[in-house]
């Protein structure tokens, strides 16, 4: 779960992180009065859960209220790669000195959380680890956070002069203690500033929650932008379905993490691409399958769904009852190949059959067969 940059901002400051203060505005008069209990000249920054905001132009230092009433009005309601804007954070302006990179992130290949920090601050990490390796400095960490010895070597990484480290060492300390407390996936400051004055700023902030988490964090449950997400993941959220949308034409619904990936894996190895990730799970409740035909439907990309359905736990019946109320429901055009082998096979193959629709039992030649329809759709 993506935290907007105010709300990752306050849990900076609820961890003791220094940040500069600000308050969030959904329109320009309420900007107009945000920006009165400041000092100009103050940043409007548009709040969407996407990156690159500045370069799109949603991000503006503005030195009047004219200016700002401009500004905040253009911004409210500007689309930033398909996300529109409905908040914005009026912050002061920092007279910034010099920019750093201060992130925890988890290292999946080595199953631990990780500080990273850069002096190249202000652009993107994964920019500076391509072109400029060296300026990356990685420290894992276990469950007891951060240790002080450790945060004394990130900081003198980021800066030479002793007063300005002994100001980051505590911010790291926390960020990490953020990170853990709060079951997050990413903890980034970007950028950690340095002003002209000397005194050291968390800039911006970005937080990922780890969904899984949520139950141990219902008040940040209740942070949840939905508007920000994709409709079928919040759909398959809320009828209990794992759910990921790819970039591909084939939709697939499939029972059993293990064998989505493979079935994933087949239609890429004959040639085609898949739509989704999508596991009905274990469950036999054929309410299940026509939620995820809703949700493949509503998908402009798919030109055709290949059902495959190994019937253990799951009863292949049940499968067949929730594919028909799909059909006679939502009017289905596309093309849908399935595969159907399991318990209670021969009742699903009965009652697909008398509707006219055939059920194969080989995995291979159902992904061939899908494919082909997809291609005739296209």
């Amino acid at each position: 779960m993506n935290l907007h940059e105010y709300q990752s901002k306050d849990l900076f400051r609820a961890a003791g992180i220094p940040v500069p203060p600000g308050e969030v505005a959904s329109s320009v008069r309420e900007a107009v009065s945000a920006a009165a209990r400041f000092t100009y000249p103050v940043v409007v920054k548009a709040q969407v859960l996407i990156g690159g905001r500045g370069k799109a132009g949603g991000v503006k230092v503005v030195r009047t209220p004219e200016e700002l009433e401009r500004e905040a009005g253009r911004i409210l309601g500007m689309d930033i790669r398909g996300l529109k804007v409905g908040r914005v954070l009026i912050t002061p302006s920092a007279d910034i000195d010099r920019e750093y990179y201060a992130g925890m992130v988890l290292d999946r290949k080595n199953e631990t959380p990780l500080l990273m920090v850069s002096p190249a601050g202000g652009i993107d990490i994964e920019e500076v680890a391509r072109e400029t390796p060296e300026k990356i400095l990685r420290l894992p960490i276990d469950l007891r956070g951060l240790p002080s010895y450790r945060a004394r070597a990130a900081a003198r990484f980021l800066d030479k002069n002793p007063a300005i480290q002994k100001q980051i060492v505590p911010i790291l300390t926390r960020l990490a203690r953020v990170y853990r407390d709060q079951d997050a996936s990413l903890a980034e400051i970007n950028p950690l500033v340095v002003t002209k004055q000397g005194e050291v700023l968390a800039l911006d902030a970005k937080i990922v929650i780890d969904d899984n988490a949520l139950d141990r964090h219902p008040d940040l449950a209740s942070w949840r932008d939905l508007s920000a997400e994709d409709k079928g993941e919040v759909e398959a959220r809320e009828r209990g379905l794992s759910y990921v949308k790819l970039d591909g034409s084939i939709g697939c619904v499939v029972n059993g993490a293990g064998l989505a990936m493979a079935t994933m894996d087949l239609i890429q190895y004959h040639g085609g691409k898949p739509a989704n990730f999508l596991d009905i799970g274990g469950s036999s409740n054929p309410e299940k399958v026509e939620s995820a035909m809703n949700i493949l439907t509503g998908d402009a990309r798919v030109r055709a769904v290949l059902f495959n359905i190994f019937g253990g736990i799951t009863r292949c019946d049940d499968v067949a009852r929730g594919l028909l109320a799909a059909l006679d429901r939502l009017h289905v055009r596309i093309p849908i190949v399935i595969r159907l082998t399991g318990t209670n096979e021969k009742e699903a193959r009965e009652l697909l059959g008398a509707r006219g629709l055939m059920a194969l039992s080989d995995m291979d030649e159902a992904v061939r067969a899908v494919i082909a329809r997809a291609a005739e759709a296209a």
